[in-house]
């Protein structure tokens, strides 16, 4: 079993001296207090409606674009029917359209699905502080600079009894300013931070295991150092484990933090409300979340300690992996009969990408990871793996093989059109984009705000002429690993 060594310097950073607390006891607590109350005034504001002038105007733009593209269909309906009976007269034309359809009529229906999914999904309530497990927090960090700080301080800000847990942070080998700040929140929280240092970047997923193997908790929960949590986060997402009795894992509800630094993040911000209270929802409701977020996530201590070694030696063609550590660990635990749920209360707010150099780097990567980790399930979800119904945990995956098998030649399809009649690709895409964007734009404006429910058109039309090749490009290099994303941050 490969083992991670550390410096012995981090025995020092665990033993500071009583003399340095008391010293600065009164403006370490002071700050603390600040800083709880900036935090607070930040999500509260980032909650609400940050679109700018300039986002307005990228919304009006879509609009207009998806506008135009529909005149452009009505104006030229004979001319676009002509041309489609044409096509229906050839063997490829009727092979193309009746895949589009039956691909259409199967997404509606599967969505219709997920639709009575959520419907029936319900968040599992809050138990007493007596029956709250033990908790290890575990943060492992890379080049995270000050946002490690702000991350560990939002922990132990957390409404969950202090006596039942334990916050580990991991240095995983960071250039730059990460361990001096682990050193300031380890003066501010004291003993109830412990913080570890590995000699040099071994990954992620390493980084975690020396988490497991040295938290005492009953409950693991994972923490992306680039995170804050709201102060009723733990305790909403560590019920479960004592209610449900089957659960095995339990995922986070993902929210942007940095969703006023452009327009991506604020895209995004709309697209992971779907993805998360919607798909994840309506996965909960089967007891089958297929992916618990490295940003939030928990863990019943001995579901991951029965694949762990597993885990920490899993490899894909050889090679061992370092990506899809959440995923495969997930699915490990799926594996063992257990069920995974998703806490919608329990947020998380956590750092994307601003930059789209960045954003395709972390959808790669997050496609690769879906190709394997689709591999490994489906070798235990078609057989017996659990008491009860699995039927929905099936089709919620050959779903997700679809999409895969469908991906290359529905892309090779896609730049035939590009190449041989891209004023009508063009516009019947748009006109797409405008339909199936709605069910997004329409859930996230119920739920928070319609003004940044509008960004769904806007990242519809972003993806679809930007980021439309991730899936087969990452379908063609799943073998390939590395982060892709982890870059020196501008020191704080």
């Amino acid at each position: 079993m490969p083992t991670t060594h550390f410096n012995n310097n981090f025995e020092n950073a665990n033993l500071l001296s009583s003399e340095e607390h008391k010293v600065n006891l009164k403006v370490i607590h002071s700050e603390k207090v600040k800083k709880k109350q900036d935090r607070n005034k930040f999500l509260e504001r980032i909650s609400k409606n940050c679109l700018t002038k300039k986002d307005y105007m990228i919304i009006g733009a879509s609009f207009i674009t998806m506008l135009a593209s529909i005149l452009f269909l009505i104006i030229y309906e004979n001319e676009i029917l002509e041309w489609h009976n044409a096509k229906l007269e050839t063997w490829w034309g009727v092979a193309i359209y009746s895949i589009g359809l039956s691909l259409l009529i199967l997404k509606i229906i599967f969505l219709s699905y997920m639709g009575y999914l959520y419907i029936k999904y319900k968040p599992i309530k809050n138990v007493s502080d007596n029956e709250l497990p033990k908790c290890t927090v575990i943060v492992p960090a890379y080049n995270e600079g000050k946002l490690v700080y702000d991350t560990l301080l939002s922990l132990a800000d957390s409404n969950y009894p202090a006596d039942k847990l334990e916050i580990l942070a991991i240095d995983d080998g960071s250039k730059d300013d990460t361990w001096d700040w682990l050193l300031k929140a380890k003066q501010v929280l004291g003993a109830r931070l412990t913080l570890f240092q590995q000699p040099e970047n071994k990954g992620k997923r390493h980084a975690l295991y020396r988490g497991f193997t040295t938290g005492t908790g009953d409950v693991f929960v994972t923490v992306d150092s680039d995170s804050i949590v709201d102060e009723n986060t733990l305790r909403f997402l560590v019920s479960p484990f004592v209610v449900k009795k089957d659960c095995g894992a339990v995922a986070g509800n993902v929210r942007v933090l940095n969703k006023e630094k452009g327009i991506i993040p604020k895209m995004l911000n709309v697209s992971f409300t779907f993805s998360f209270e919607f798909v994840r929802s309506a996965q909960s409701a089967l007891g089958s979340v297929f992916c618990t977020p490295g940003a939030l996530a928990a863990y019943r201590k001995d579901a991951v300690m029965n694949c762990l070694d597993e885990w920490i030696n899993q490899s894909f063609l050889g090679q061992p992996s370092t990506i899809g550590e959440d995923r495969a660990l997930t699915n490990m635990i799926l594996k063992q009969g257990l069920h995974v749920y998703f806490q919608k209360n329990a947020m998380v707010f956590t750092n994307i990408p601003e930059r789209y150099k960045n954003l395709y780097k972390m959808f790669i990567r997050w496609e690769r990871s879906n190709v394997r980790e689709n591999i490994m399930m489906s070798k235990f979800a078609f057989k017996n793996f659990r008491d009860g119904s699995t039927t929905g945990t099936r089709i919620i995956l050959t779903m997700q093989w679809v999409k895969l098998i469908m991906a290359i030649p529905l892309f090779l399809i896609l730049v035939f059109f590009v190449v041989t009649h891209p004023l009508l690709f063009l516009t019947s895409t748009l006109s797409g984009v405008l339909l199936f964007s709605s069910i997004q734009m329409i859930f996230y404006a119920k739920k928070y705000n319609f003004n940044e429910a509008l960004l769904a058109y806007a990242y519809s039309i972003f993806y679809m002429f930007t980021l439309f090749w991730i899936t087969p490009y990452a379908i063609i290099t799943a073998g390939r690993s590395g982060w892709l994303t982890r870059e020196l941050p501008q020191t704080s």
